[in-house]
């Protein structure tokens, strides 16, 4: 497990400026190796100007495939639809064909369906990307999360089943008894690359726990994330304030 490169940026602005730099790297590094890039998107507010800067970029948009790391059970034209604000921010504006664009399915009428139905996606789509055997685990080349104040990222929320699960890629979470659907934490971990974004004085508290020695993983899910690959924690200064973090370096 390689130790979590911790960038503290001045403000959410810069953050998201870095962020996007830090994005366009991963995709050309992907794209030179093996000649393309699979990314999972996070929802909330922090990566949509993220999705719009990217929108602006001149990149080989038919190498790309987009996924969800995880999603509110509501159609795509809900407002509160992760795939929708990405559509709307990015993924409209710019010709990445559509059969590349993979979003989770919410109108099944059952979330634990769904969540099968995006999980045998993700299979078809990745065992012929990347030779992979029906029980082999796919590997994003990156994989964005964002962390709530509660400390919860992707829809993996404290003291749920849902963080115990090992045998699935895909799962159903559970907020305010709403559905869901999310990747597990072992499809989180194979990632060659997991890239956090956090802005906001009201992090600071599961901030402090997700990096303390002594901290409990079923109270702050985030610390469960440990992918193979690297794993970046873009930080804004208020998100910080004075805490201090291992091996962070203010940018």
């Amino acid at each position: 497990m390689t130790a979590p490169i911790v960038e503290i940026l001045p403000d959410k602005a810069a953050l998201v400026q870095h962020a996007l730099q830090r994005v366009l790297n991963v995709i050309h590094r992907a794209i030179a190796e093996h000649g393309f890039c699979t990314l999972a998107l996070a929802g909330g507010s922090t990566p949509q100007p993220l999705y719009q800067g990217l929108a602006e970029k001149k990149l080989p948009w038919e190498k790309l495939y987009i996924f969800w790391g995880d999603e509110r059970y509501v159609p795509v034209h809900h407002p509160s639809s992760n795939a929708g604000m990405a559509k709307q921010a990015w993924l409209d504006r710019v010709p990445i064909p559509a059969a590349q664009i993979f979003i989770t399915p919410t109108d099944e009428g059952d979330p634990h369906q769904s969540a099968q139905q995006y999980e045998k996606t993700l299979r078809s789509v990745f065992g012929p990307l990347q030779g992979l055997s029906p029980d082999e685990v796919p590997q994003f080349d990156l994989i964005l999360l964002g962390m709530g104040d509660d400390g919860h990222t992707a829809s993996l929320f404290p003291y749920t089943d849902t963080l115990a699960v090992r045998d699935r890629l895909v799962t159903v979470g559970s907020k305010d008894r709403e559905p869901r659907i999310t990747f597990t934490v072992s499809l989180i971990n194979r990632s060659r690359s997991v890239m956090f974004l956090a802005a906001g004085a009201n992090k600071q508290t599961a901030l402090q726990q997700v990096f303390s020695p002594d901290g409990d993983d079923q109270a702050y899910p985030s610390r469960l994330v440990h992918p193979i690959g690297e794993l970046y924690w873009l930080l804004d200064a208020e998100a910080v304030g004075n805490l201090e973090l291992p091996t962070a370096a203010r940018l």
